[in-house]
Order: C-alpha cells, then structure tokens, then sequence
C-alpha cells in the first residue's frame, strides 16, 4: 500500500506536466489566421472548435480602407473536413454588411467525427479563390 502511494506521488508531477503541454500544444494549432488580398485584410480564430461540442464557432474579422465591406458571410463562408464535404454556417452572428470595419462569429454544425483538420473558406467578392484558413485538429 505505502509503494503504490508513494508511486502516485511520483508519477503526479509528471502527469500534471502533460495535461498542460497537450492543451497548449491543441491551442497553438488553432491560433489567430489573417490573409491580405485586394486591400482587404480577414483574421480568423477558431473559438470553439472541439469533438465534443454540437456547434463551432470562429470569430472572423474584416478590415479595408479601400472599398466597402458588403459580403454576406453567411453565404460567402464554408468548412471543410476530412472527407471533402462543405458546410456552410448556420449563422452570423455580427456587424451587418457595409463600411470599413467589420467583426463577428461565423457558427456552424460541428463535423462529425472530429476531422484531422478543418478549414474555413471564405469566397469574397470579385476574389477568383476563396481565402483559406487551416487548422490541425488531430
């Protein structure tokens, strides 16, 4: 009984070191993403994106000097998983479109299973590419 308690004891530190390091380690893959194309600058980060939540939601913001923001995000965005298939979001919760400046949550039905990664893209107007945003998830 004292040799599997005093096992416990030993082994504690080194456990509480790793439960750190792996949620550290899933926060950094999922870090904030910009991408400048056209004047128009979007920065992307996942707020929860996990296997055990019904809904994923990444806060998106858009910023230009040059032209109007009047991109409909709830139309223009889509994620992807591991097999292939969109997703388009269930809703925007946000600054409606027009003017400079514009932030919000794009929400979507989590993929099922959890993919090795995901991708939000976003398809703006008079873009040939929608703009690609990428994290590992596994």
């Amino acid at each position: 009984m004292r040799h599997r308690n005093l096992i416990e004891i030993l082994l504690l530190p080194i456990i509480g070191a790793a439960i750190p390091f792996s949620v550290t380690a899933f926060a950094a893959d999922l870090a904030l993403q910009s991408s400048q194309t056209g004047g128009v600058t979007i920065a992307v980060k996942p707020v929860e994106v996990s296997a055990g939540a019904a809904t994923w939601s990444f806060q998106v913001s858009l910023t230009t000097h040059s032209q109007d923001l009047s991109d409909d995000l709830a139309r223009a965005a889509f994620i992807v998983g591991g097999a292939g298939g969109k997703e388009s979001p269930t809703g925007w919760d946000g600054d409606a479109p027009g003017g400079h400046h514009r932030k919000g949550v794009l929400r979507f039905k989590a993929l099922k299973p959890l993919p090795e990664a995901v991708e939000l893209r976003i398809q703006r107007p008079g873009e040939s590419e929608p703009r690609t945003f990428r994290w590992q998830l596994k």
